[in-house]
């Protein structure tokens, strides 16, 4: 007995402060049971449930944000903007119409095509086409141009040889000739429907309204996974956010193309600037900083083509990401020191720095697999107490988000619905590449504008594109992620050993996202033929072909 006694406590009993810890491990063990079954909560534990649970709390705030989201577009979905009144055919303002360019040669004709269709006065409209272009566009342009201009057009052909500015630099440069006291914008992927200026103009009969925008809609959005993925992504942003910021009092920004400015209210809120990668994000927040009005429009389209290739999609991702929280470092100390409401500055707090979800997703990611060891032996009751109000709102709040844009603008909603577990592992996937984006902001890294390339994929059927130029590098990211989808793999093969299976739907996200990203980006890189009809439905033809 002396001989345990002396191994198990000291010459003169154990310490007030043993005495405690025994204590509080008796008292966990009895009320928690052992949360390791390797660890008795030592430093190791607690390490991971803390950076867990940090993570998940603030992944979960701003869950919150989107569900408050959410339910503000419910309650304001009805309350369409109308303008003060309407322009009488005789005093329609004069419009400058500015299609900015760059290396465009597979739909520099349909854009064209399309605006020449627009339904406006031919004496009241200027199209400028501002193009930066380094290769076959440069004659393309020339010759659709020309053609254009024989048949009476007031069409322009700006051709920089210096890229300075980059988007911004062009549409500033354009506005030096540009007629129009109204400045529509369309990129080169649009396909404006002919009516596109009629549903916007009459709004600018209030002399205060700066900026008027539609909702973007899809040519190709039945193409393969990526572009059914891509839809639902684009669609909770045109839908619930854009809807919501707008009609409840908020900011809401530009997007870049599908829209009218008003040529003063540019000038007046210190003109195009390129000093971040979201140019039109800038001058949004600017302008409104100014006092200028916007308006957007949900219920009105403009067709778009969005990218078919996934190296193409995650360089308009990362330009995004980089490109707004960019604009949060140079805007927000100033949108804060403002007089706008408390409700409007932390909203644009969410709306600038939501992009640092990324780099969080990282740290989440690496630690999947520590937190199956940690919590091996954890009743399922304090899973659901202590995890599941944080899953719903930094989870869940990403189904009830784009699941209300599937709503209010499919009739037969099924089948994107479906898709909704798919979006969230896709927004997964873009972590490594989107937080890449954050850090050289936050770090101040410059780099050039990466346009997103088109290649006119219209049908289902069209490969075409696997054979044209402007295919993205892919770099040593899809290894990279590829090394993290097998990581998952075998986390989710760990739990079902374990029988935890709770878990691996949660596990199942991240490795297809990781997956899906590397497999493809490899794979498209590569120009294989998979690269177009992953996932994607067999093209119909007639019997017997």
């Amino acid at each position: 007995m002396a001989l345990i006694f002396q191994d198990t406590t000291p010459p003169f009993g154990p310490t007030p402060n043993q005495l405690f810890e025994r204590y509080f491990q008796d008292l966990v063990n009895k009320t928690w049971g052992n949360i390791s079954p390797l660890y008795q909560l030592d430093s190791f534990d607690w390490i991971i449930l803390s950076l867990y649970f940090a993570i998940l709390g603030l992944l979960a705030v701003y869950g919150g944000y989107r569900i408050k989201q959410v339910i503000d577009f419910w309650r304001y979905r009805k309350f369409v903007p109308q303008p003060l009144r309407k322009f009488s055919e005789a005093e329609l303002p004069v419009i400058t119409i500015q299609l900015p360019l760059f290396n465009e040669m597979y739909v520099i004709q349909r854009l064209v095509k399309a605006i020449t269709e627009i339904d406006y006065p031919r004496e009241k409209l200027q199209i400028q086409v501002l193009d930066d272009s380094t290769d076959e566009t440069v004659k393309l342009a020339e010759e659709t141009i020309g053609k254009y201009q024989a048949l009476g057009f007031d069409i322009e052909y700006v051709h920089r040889l210096d890229r300075t500015g980059f988007k911004a630099g062009a549409l500033e440069n354009g506005m030096k000739t540009a007629k129009g006291e109204l400045l529509a914008i369309f990129d080169a992927d649009f396909v404006p429907n002919p009516d596109c200026l009629r549903k916007l103009v009459d709004f600018f009969t209030d002399p205060m309204v700066g900026c008027a925008q539609m909702r973007w809609s899809h040519i190709n959005a039945k193409y393969n996974l990526l572009t059914r993925l891509q839809t639902i992504m684009l669609d909770g942003h045109f839908v619930v956010e854009q809807t919501t910021r707008n009609r409840t009092g908020g900011f809401f920004n530009f997007n870049g193309t599908a829209g009218i400015w008003r040529r003063e209210a540019i000038a007046r809120s210190g003109g195009w600037q390129h000093d971040t990668l979201t140019e039109d994000t800038d001058l949004s927040f600017r302008a409104q900083l100014m006092g200028w009005k916007f308006v957007y429009l949900l219920d009105e389209d403009a067709p778009a083509e969005i990218p078919v290739e996934i190296n193409a999609f995650k360089a308009q991702q990362r330009r995004w990401a980089k490109g707004v929280m960019q604009v949060g470092i140079k805007l927000y100390p100033r949108i804060w020191r403002s007089k706008l409401p408390m409700r409007v500055r932390l909203e644009m707090f969410f709306r600038l720095t939501g992009n640092i979800s990324y780099p969080l997703m990282i740290v989440a990611s690496f630690l999947q697999f520590p937190l199956l060891l940690v919590r091996y032996n954890q009743p399922f009751y304090h899973l659901m107490i202590l995890d599941l109000p944080l899953l719903f709102f930094s989870s869940i709040s990403v189904f009830l988000f784009y699941g209300t844009a599937v709503w209010y603008l499919d009739e037969k909603r099924a089948p994107r619905l479906l898709h909704l577990p798919l979006v969230m592992a896709l927004g997964i996937g873009l972590a490594f590449s989107n937080a890449r984006a954050v850090l050289e902001a936050l770090l101040g890294i410059k780099s050039e504008f990466v346009r997103t390339p088109k290649y006119q994929v219209e049908k289902t059927s069209d490969e075409t594109w696997k054979r044209k130029k402007y295919k993205r590098k892919r770099g040593l990211l899809p290894l990279l992620e590829l090394s993290f989808s097998i990581y998952f793999l075998l986390a989710i093969l760990y739990a079902i050993r374990m029988r935890m299976w709770g878990t691996v739907p949660f596990l199942f996200l991240f490795f297809f996202g990781f997956g899906y990203m590397g497999v493809m980006s490899l794979v498209q890189a590569l120009g294989g033929r998979g690269s177009a009809s992953f996932w994607r439905p067999a093209a119909r033809t007639p019997a017997g072909q």
